[in-house]
């Protein structure tokens, strides 16, 4: 379990666990999602909520794990475009962390 600051000065966290971690891989939710300027703002994180519910709606199958995301970390009270920017710092980080522990 990882826990992400969710506003700039500390008072508000959330905890993300391994799971919305691999959840947020699995789908690939981050490609492609901050614009070319690199700022991560209230719009991106309303463009990856749209994303989601297109998933979820397309998803013929069990779709848990997103809706686990959803009510765990992305529809969380305290997401804005603040937490949005540490979740994808820590997704970086766990990512490079799976990937030194594959070799």
């Amino acid at each position: 379990m990882y826990t992400i600051q969710a506003n700039p000065t500390g008072t508000r966290s959330m905890n993300v666990s391994e799971e919305n971690l691999a959840t947020i891989q699995k789908y690939g939710l981050f490609c492609n999602l901050i614009d070319s300027n690199g700022i991560v703002e209230e719009s991106v994180l309303e463009k990856l909520r749209l994303n989601i519910r297109s998933l979820i709606a397309a998803q013929e199958s069990d779709c848990k794990d997103l809706l686990d995301l959803c009510i765990d970390v992305i529809y969380h009270n305290n997401m804005k475009a603040y937490g949005l920017q540490q979740l994808i710092l820590l997704y970086l980080q766990w990512m490079k962390e799976q990937e030194e522990s594959e070799e």
